[in-house]
């Protein structure tokens, strides 16, 4: 039996390949099944072949396969189902799913649950079969050996229960590790409810300050006569009701990070003695004339765009530069296809569990209105949709549980339309860098260099 995955940081590692690839071929027509098993076989692949969902399922819990060929219809449920299983119990297993006419709608499909691609029935030849499942294995295994570099280069770098596996999303955690171990100045931007403050916990959980402190201040929940006070603390006796001396969140965070949340939200005069204490690291406390020096990291925060606040002279110009000396930008879960199932599988289990429901799942409709849906509020709509489910479902949650009203799926569009948005996207990822865009995708760069010919991707 091969060895188990392993899971280290927010990345799967797979092991090394056995010497002959395996491919488990699940279709219920004998006839195009041994087709398939005849072809593949005489490429030199070690085939397991299953005319039923139960059976492939069983062939699945015995060992691991490098490669799942299946069809979406089966006597016994769909294979949308084995897919999912696959995501779930063996992430890194590429599956092919057998698409007959006017099965588009659920092609697509597929491919938003995880799909690496989809072979039409009946078969035009078998170079389109070997060349497509030499092309998934050959991606899977270039995009394995990446993730275990960066397995290897991320060992010591762990964010929690951060769920990301989106390209936009591993962006932002590649980020963070580079700018953990520095005391740079990050400015974090992003919807409400994408995860900012969850995002500076995770650099400061990994920096040299973690043994110190990490204070948070909502910069927009305070009023400015408040807000001064709690960052710089005032003396007795310095204004009406300051009955004794009051440490401010700069000195609590001495050694350690102080998080300004909604920092946009900051009146001028608080921007300004905010930039004095930045270049000076010293501050006075309200009320007080002792100088109070300072070391700390300053990770700031807002869903507001501070470029157009200092071009309307709202912020200053000075202060914005000081603080988004390192931008980390968080992308809205709508844009995060791939992290929107994950998010909802892994708040709906940990719901579950606590509430002594661990059987918990989503039908297939529920995912599909899961995918449909725009999340305005991000993640923490997200989440708090997944508790909500765990209260009043008892095992399985329909669609019509859901409190969502799904804008419905995408239109119908084929897989190359998917895999060119996915390029455009990886492409903007990496700031136009092929060679990074290439290895993000798991393909070499001269697929990339043919296939930004094919879909008319300009040069620039």
């Amino acid at each position: 039996m091969a060895e188990p995955l392993r899971r280290s940081g927010y990345l799967w590692a797979v092991p090394d390949k056995d010497h002959m690839e395996e491919i488990l071929i699940l279709d219920d027509d004998p006839g195009f099944r041994k087709l398939l098993e005849t072809i593949l076989a005489g490429e030199g692949y070690r085939v397991t072949t299953a005319g039923t969902l139960s059976e492939a399922l069983r062939n699945c819990e015995r060992k691991q396969f490098h490669l799942i060929v299946s069809d979406l219809r089966l006597p016994d449920g769909e294979g949308l189902e084995l897919l999912r299983w696959s995501k779930e119990h063996t992430p890194q297993t590429p599956v092919i799913m057998i698409t007959g006419f006017g099965s588009v709608a659920s092609a697509v499909e597929a491919m938003k649950l995880g799909a690496v691609d989809y072979l039409g029935k009946p078969l035009s030849s078998p170079d389109e079969l070997r060349i497509l499942v030499r092309r998934s294995l050959d991606q899977n295994q270039s995009e394995s050996e990446r993730v275990m570099l960066r397995d290897e280069q991320q060992k010591r770098f762990s964010c929690g229960t951060i769920v990301a596996d989106h390209a936009s999303m591993l962006k932002v955690m590649e980020l963070s590790r580079k700018v953990a171990p520095t005391d740079a100045a990050v400015l974090v931007t992003g919807e409400s409810g994408t995860g900012k403050e969850i995002i500076a916990h995770c650099i400061h959980n990994n920096s040299r300050r973690s043994g110190k402190a990490f204070v948070a201040v909502n910069c927009a929940a305070l009023s400015p006569t408040l807000i001064e006070s709690e960052l710089f603390g005032h003396e007795k006796g310095s204004f009406t009701g300051a009955m004794g001396q009051h440490l401010g969140r700069f000195e609590r965070a001495h050694g350690g990070t102080l998080f300004l949340d909604e920092i946009g939200e900051l009146d001028s005069n608080l921007q300004a003695k905010l930039l004095r204490v930045l270049q000076g690291k010293t501050f006075e406390r309200v009320g007080g004339s002792r100088v109070i020096n300072v070391d700390v990291r300053i990770i700031t925060a807002t869903n507001r765009n501070l470029k157009d606040a200092v071009a309307e002279g709202k912020f200053r110009e000075d202060l914005y530069y000081r603080l988004n000396l390192f931008p980390i930008e968080i992308p809205p879960l709508r844009e995060r296809g791939t992290d929107i199932l994950n998010l909802a599988r892994f708040f709906l289990q940990r719901a579950g569990r606590s509430m002594q429901k661990p059987a918990l799942r989503l039908t297939s409709e529920a995912e599909q209105s899961l995918l449909g849906y725009p999340w305005p509020g991000n993640v923490r709509e997200m989440e708090n949709t997944m508790e909500r489910m765990a209260i009043l479902c008892d095992d399985i949650v329909e669609a019509d549980d859901l409190p969502i009203t799904a804008s419905g799926p995408s239109r119908p569009v084929l897989f190359k339309e998917i895999e060119r948005q996915a390029i455009l996207d990886a492409l903007q990822v990496n700031g136009g860098n092929r060679t990074r865009t290439a290895e993000q995708l798991g393909i070499s760069l001269r697929t990339l260099q043919y296939r930004l010919k094919d879909y008319g991707i300009a040069q620039g």
